[in-house]
């Protein structure tokens, strides 16, 4: 059984309530993150992420696209 993080999950949209599936995007090779992003219906833009819990907050916290990951 693999550690890998799933591919998609399902959320429910904040504004309309229905059901996006967000997707695991490309990352570097650093395994801190997974971060997910998808687009409901509505139009709606939804992220999730996974991993270090400073990592995720930064991730969320940042503007749409603007978020990369600096180890320190």
């Amino acid at each position: 059984m693999s550690n890998k993080p799933a591919r998609t999950l399902t959320f429910k949209c904040k504004k309309c309530s229905k059901s996006v599936q967000v997707s695991l995007q490309k990352v570097s090779a650093c395994s801190h993150i997974q971060p997910y992003q998808g687009i409901c219906k509505c139009g709606e833009v939804m992220r999730h992420a996974t991993g270090q819990k400073d990592a995720v907050e930064s991730y969320l916290a940042a503007p749409d696209g603007d978020w990369s990951h600096h180890h320190h």
